[in-house]
């Protein structure tokens, strides 16, 4: 079993993206980067297909690796994200070009959380963001539609 790289305490649940550098928590990540010692991950020009990258950790990166604790709290399951997939709905909504170019904006945008904002102003983007939702906490969806229909 391994141990935060920083305290040696706790089990990892993190990787620093730069240096790969495995770490159990937010507080272990600042002092990871304050006392300088982040490098990145130098990988050679070239590597023949059988020789293991140099300098690379054991493991690959995972999506944990990227998100701090409070981002986990929004990570959405593997099982929702494939429901979302293979949902028809959504496919019948997207196949409208205006809302692709929605979402592609919000995607590329910059400052996502304002270009969100924009978008949500688009009932059509609205509907697609509902039918996201409607999938991925079907029980809350439902709930805050009885108290619509309450009103």
């Amino acid at each position: 079993m391994q141990l935060c790289s920083v305290c040696s305490e706790h089990v990892p649940k993190y990787r620093c993206p730069i240096c790969r550098v495995r770490y159990c928590s937010v507080g272990c990540f600042r002092r990871h980067k304050e006392i300088g010692s982040c490098r990145p991950v130098i990988e050679p020009e070239q590597v023949s297909s059988t020789a293991a990258p140099i300098g690379r950790a054991e493991e690959p990166w995972t999506v944990e690796d990227l998100l701090d604790e409070e981002g986990q709290s929004d990570r959405v399951p593997l099982e929702k994200l494939q429901q979302l997939g293979h949902s028809e709905a959504l496919k019948d909504l997207l196949r409208n070009p205006h809302l692709r170019r929605l979402v592609t904006s919000v995607d590329s945008a910059e400052d996502k959380a304002r270009a969100m904002r924009e978008a949500m102003q688009e009932p059509l983007f609205v509907e697609f963001a509902d039918q996201c939702l409607r999938i991925i906490e079907p029980e809350e969806t439902q709930m805050n539609d009885y108290e619509d229909d309450d009103d």
